[in-house]
């Protein structure tokens, strides 16, 4: 069950990072939602490695295969399988992995844990796992098109180590595609792809922070408790790789400011309550209450650094290791579309859910 998510929109992923393969089977999709393998592709093209000079050059294609629940561009409400095969396996880039393991990475905790691991690429804690969620998430946001006509989902990269982009007012997909680092600010791009390029060439790695707008979510979504609407969306955000944080509204830094300064204050507008300011981030006592969702995320630097590190062996035996293979200098930039594709899957869940609740 650890490689499943939600509860009626339930996805499941599957495959290794340098395997035949990956992908992920949903299950509760609606009948009758308009999808297509462009739907799909296009955001497996936002994600795949390859696509600009600041990401790892792996080449691979991550062509989608749908392999059921979907007849003559329709879903048919039944399980629905995707298949991206692996094309650019380099299993040699990591034969000193068999012994030493990488610092930061998964390899320790999953001999711990299992006491076997898929040594090339990672495995399952490889980043490419994330290809099923995406792929997933592409359904979804389908599904939430079709049901919520104002629905939209905007990510992009809100810093790169200590460049902070400015958002506009205007912030939009077009703005965010822009440029290949995927920020809303053309200046700080610029030095974004500076800084990567900079630090790849010294076999080293940054990190950053992906914020995230969601807009047009009605009020009422989410449940009491355990299963709060940020709560799922912070298990979904930090079960991506290289996640660190996760912060929602005024988050940390409304720590210091007083209750009054604070609260959001509500007022009507054409006969809907709306709130003047939005440091709840759009969502209250769990539930999400019609305001934009504001969160962010915070992605450590890539672990898999070009440099010679001191580690240990699996047989407790220290040593040192310098790192091979294709790995990104950054993260965020292919980060972006894997934020997005979580919310998808978290709001068409709670979106479900409160249908059965209501009964509508």
């Amino acid at each position: 069950m650890s490689s499943s998510l939600g509860t009626l929109f339930r996805i499941s992923t599957w495959g290794e990072s340098h395997g035949p393969g990956v992908g992920v089977v949903v299950d509760g999709c609606p009948p009758r939602i308009p999808l297509s393998v462009e739907d799909i592709q296009r955001e497996l093209d936002r994600r795949r490695p390859g696509q600009s000079k600041i990401v790892t050059p792996r080449k691979e294609d991550d062509a989608a295969e749908i392999l059921s629940g979907v007849l003559e561009g329709q879903t048919l409400g039944t399980p629905i399988g995707i298949f991206v095969r692996n094309t650019d396996q380099r299993p040699s880039a990591y034969t000193e992995m068999q012994q030493a393991y990488r610092p930061s990475h998964a390899d320790y905790t999953y001999d711990a844990k299992y006491g076997i691991r898929a040594v090339s690429g990672g495995g399952r804690s490889s980043a490419r796992e994330t290809i099923g969620r995406v792929a997933a998430g592409a359904i979804a946001r389908q599904v939430l098109r079709h049901s919520l006509p104002r629905y939209e989902c905007l990510a992009y990269v809100k810093t790169i180590h200590d460049i902070v982009a400015k958002v506009p007012d205007s912030l939009s997909a077009e703005n965010i595609e822009s440029n290949i680092v995927r920020t809303c600010d053309a200046a700080a791009a610029v030095r974004m792809i500076e800084l990567i390029e900079k630090v790849r060439s010294e076999g080293n790695s940054v990190g950053g922070v992906v914020e995230c707008v969601v807009r047009g979510v009605p009020a009422g979504l989410g449940e009491p408790v355990f299963d709060k609407l940020e709560a799922d969306l912070a298990k979904a955000m930090l079960s991506l790789p290289a996640t660190k944080g996760f912060e929602i509204g005024s988050g940390f830094a409304g720590t210091l400011m007083t209750g009054l300064e604070h609260n959001d204050e509500f007022y009507m507008e054409a006969g809907t309550v709306r709130t003047r300011t939005n440091r709840s981030g759009g969502i209250q006592g769990g539930i999400s209450n019609g305001e934009d969702i504001v969160f962010r995320v915070a992605f450590k630097p890539t672990a898999t650094v070009l440099r010679e590190q001191k580690t240990v062996t699996n047989d407790g035996q220290e040593t040192t290791l310098s790192a091979r293979g294709r790995h990104d200098a950054c993260v965020l930039p292919r980060a972006v579309p894997m934020v997005e594709a979580m919310v998808h899957l978290v709001i068409v869940d709670h979106l479900l859910r409160q249908r059965a609740c209501s009964g509508s």
